[in-house]
């Protein structure tokens, strides 16, 4: 499969199916049937198994056609995170039912790891999934789950086996969102948005058939959706001067009363730190066409985190009292993030986030330090003893 056969099959595609005359949802399935949703997926689930990067020529001839894509911003956890996983560990059946309405947007997912007592110490999860006839009983908590008041349907790490070593005894679930034991509930954030979610399970049901790979195989699972999900935040492709780096070098241009030398010269490091992060990112997702991402994605996310907190705090000092105010305080629960669609005020509080969601900073430092440079490990006293008798 090359470009040519891809940019033919594109057209293709667009003369079966005009833009402007076929319905949004009719031809982003057309897409997807097409193969030309994720050309580097099989044939029948939205590819043609061809190459990842080949996949911006047909994004291309259908952006200059005026073809719409299917909001990847909105449905960012399910393309990013369950689709990778789905196509690592789903049976057929899953891959068939799952992935044609996640990639049109159909059906939004969201991703419920995190817990009160077992955030950055995932593996120590203690929502309880308890075998009964041919599904699973659920219950527990999950917290900080963004897209939950939009979610169809959910990836979920719950504990199968309390009597074993806390990462054995874990297993993977695809839970659907509207059964009457999911309850979910906003959390405020200091923007004033409830992007984020806390989610209550009481006996929610799961169906065998809805489970991810094999019993007590969870943690291996949940290690692909990580991965995936470092590079989604931190390595998703960018123009030059795209990203944060855009406002904050449009503030310097327009507002020739906030320079300094000293800020020039953190403004132009900031620069270079980002096109170092854009070039580097692309380079990872070159690396994808070989496999699942490693331990660099979470690199990528942690320079990505720290780089927004200092691009954001520079933004904001340039601006002075003009950067605290943002137009909408109100309680919002958006189904998105929209970093560079509002002001500074709101950029810089949000980023804050970075370095929590997807890995904390300090979890992905212990990984770039153990599994990149090879430093040794921490020492861990918990990885033997069975997951009941942890203290809590």
């Amino acid at each position: 499969m090359n470009a040519d056969t891809l940019r033919e099959r594109t057209r293709e595609l667009l003369a079966a199916n005009d833009p402007a005359t076929t319905d949004r949802l009719d031809f982003l399935r057309a897409r997807f049937d097409a193969g030309l949703a994720w050309v580097h997926f099989p044939e029948g689930l939205g590819g043609l198994g061809a190459e990842r990067d080949l996949q911006g020529v047909v994004d291309a001839e259908l952006a200059g056609a005026g073809a719409p894509d299917n909001d990847p911003r909105r449905i960012g956890i399910g393309l990013g995170m369950a689709a990778p996983t789905i196509l690592a560990f789903g049976t057929e059946d899953q891959k068939k039912r799952f992935l044609r309405p996640l990639w049109t947007g159909e059906e939004v997912w969201c991703q419920l790891f995190s817990e009160p007592g077992a955030g950055s110490d995932l593996a120590a999860v203690g929502t309880r999934a308890v075998r009964d006839g041919d599904g699973w009983r659920l219950t527990g908590q999950k917290v900080w789950t963004s897209s939950a008041h939009t979610a169809r349907w959910a990836i979920l790490l719950a504990r199968t086996d309390p009597d074993v070593p806390k990462h054995a005894g874990l297993s993977y679930f695809l839970l659907d969102m509207t059964d009457p034991g999911v309850e979910v509930r906003p959390l405020r954030q200091i923007t004033g948005e409830a992007e984020f979610n806390e989610v209550f399970m009481t006996e929610a049901w799961i169906p065998d058939s809805n489970r991810l790979g094999e019993v007590g195989d969870g943690w291996r699972v949940a290690q692909t959706t990580l991965m995936n999900e470092r590079v989604a935040i931190g390595g998703r492709p960018v123009p030059r001067e795209g990203g944060m780096i855009g406002p904050v070098a449009a503030t310097w241009r327009d507002r020739p009363e906030v320079r300094t030398a000293e800020r020039h010269d953190r403004l132009v490091a900031l620069w270079v730190r980002s096109e170092a992060l854009r070039l580097a990112g692309a380079r990872l997702r070159q690396q994808l066409a070989a496999g699942n991402p490693g331990p660099e994605g979470s690199a990528m996310k942690l320079a990505f985190a720290t780089l927004n907190h200092e691009l954001t705090g520079l933004e904001l000092e340039m601006l002075g009292e003009d950067g605290l105010r943002y137009d909408d305080w109100t309680m919002r629960r958006p189904d998105q993030v929209d970093f560079l669609g509002r002001e500074a005020g709101y950029r810089y509080l949000r980023a804050k986030g970075n370095s929590i969601e997807g890995g904390t900073s300090e979890v992905l430092r212990n990984i770039i330090a153990e599994r990149v440079l090879g430093l040794p490990a921490e020492p861990r006293v918990d990885t033997k003893v069975p997951w009941k008798d942890l203290p809590r």
